[in-house]
């Protein structure tokens, strides 16, 4: 059953890149929420100061230039503060947790079709390496990239992992063009 081995990974793979859901959410949302609360703060301050024509609101003077220099800066410090915190966040959303669910569950769809189709065995073991090679070298890579793996990075950026997942699709499709039979 050459199909086995893809359903297994499959589910296994699936509980890695779905767990960094929760994880995304105890340890990252509260920093993006943080850094938000702090911008909202900032920049409240900030257009206090703007609709006030740059009044200090304690003393009723007017704001020097370095004061308002000071202002600007938080406010651009607050702002991309809370660009990185969503920065992180979004990184793992659009990239191994979603591509690995969704290669998760295609390693269990191929796993399923090969043990439909009578083809010969060497050709189902091919096809099924190739998308657990795929998969790994593609989100199995950038899971690890986010975790500070630097040499993950480097071989996810090569590429191979989704030419691989598509040449597996597309053979795929031969495959089960000329190996499906009608029961």
């Amino acid at each position: 059953m050459e199909g086995k081995k893809n359903i297994v990974f499959g589910f296994l793979f699936l509980v890695i890149t779905a767990s960094l859901g929760p994880y995304m959410v105890v340890k990252l949302l509260p920093d993006v929420e943080n850094a938000s609360l702090a911008k909202q703060k900032v920049l409240s301050s900030l257009q206090l100061a703007v609709s006030s024509e740059f009044e200090n609101q304690e003393t009723l003077e007017t704001m020097t230039a370095e004061e308002i220099a000071k202002a600007n800066s938080e406010a651009i410090l607050a702002l991309n503060t809370n660009l990185n915190a969503r920065l992180t966040v979004n990184t793992i959303k659009g990239g191994p947790h979603a591509h690995g669910n969704l290669e998760a569950l295609l390693n269990i769809a191929v796993g399923l079709v090969l043990g439909l189709l009578t083809l010969s065995s060497l050709f189902k073991q091919i096809l099924s390496w190739i998308f657990i090679v795929g998969t790994i070298m593609h989100s199995g890579m950038a899971f690890l990239a986010v975790f500070g793996f630097s040499w993950a990075g480097m071989l996810l950026g090569t590429g191979i992992g989704p030419v691989l997942i598509l040449l597996g699709l597309f053979l795929m499709g031969i495959a089960t063009f000329i190996g499906y039979k009608r029961q």
